[in-house]
């Protein structure tokens, strides 16, 4: 029972910090800046490079982005998984040319159906984790002055950019799985937008 209890707060305590970082992190909000730290991801590695376009153009958490092998995304329309932080099954659309970027990164590095997406550098046949995953998003957004970048950041500026874009913010709480309207607007960084908007010329 004790340990039941331990492991409890143990997993509360990391979705509380969790948390704490996923509302630090902002989106990017220009496509100049996503187009430079594409370019600068794909200089480190065609991996980070393709985890950046994945993150981005459906909209899923770092966690579902990961366990992902060539044999879910090639030639598929859809992404069919389940969200690893609900527990519920969702399924993503992979457009026309999300699945030439993908179809294009496969036949790049040769890799074959059962392997990792974004595999680890390691011999074993594993993908790289969240952890490296943030730390080369970060780096890669200091080296060009970006502050407040992490692996929510992808989320984020895919639902800040589909927002823009088709201003149906019930679709993106929908996508998001958010209980409100309000949560969405504030995770993808449109109520800070309009905050400064506000006050850009506010002066007594």
């Amino acid at each position: 029972m004790l340990n039941c209890t331990k492991a409890f707060k143990i997993n509360t305590r990391l979705a509380s910090i969790e948390n704490m970082f996923m509302n630090i992190v902002q989106p990017i909000r220009d496509v100049k800046t996503i187009n430079q730290v594409k370019e600068l991801l794909k200089i480190r590695h065609d991996k980070y490079y393709m985890m950046f376009v994945l993150g981005l153009n459906t909209g899923l958490r770092i966690s579902d982005i990961l366990p992902l092998k060539v044999i879910h995304l090639l030639n598929q329309t859809h992404i069919n998984i389940v969200e690893k932080k609900t527990g519920k099954a969702k399924r993503f659309p992979i457009n026309t040319q999300l699945q030439k970027d993908i179809a294009d990164y496969v036949l790049r590095n040769q890799l074959t159906d059962n392997q990792y997406m974004i595999p680890s550098r390691q011999g074993e046949n594993k993908p790289i984790t969240s952890v490296q995953a943030y730390r080369i998003l970060n780096s890669t957004a200091k080296s060009i002055g970006l502050t407040e970048i992490g692996c929510h950041s992808m989320r984020k500026t895919f639902g800040y950019f589909h927002y823009k874009q088709h201003k149906d913010l019930a679709i993106l709480q929908d996508i998001f799985n958010h209980s409100a309207p309000s949560i969405t607007m504030k995770y993808i960084g449109m109520n800070q937008d309009m905050i400064d908007n506000s006050l850009k010329d506010f002066y007594l």
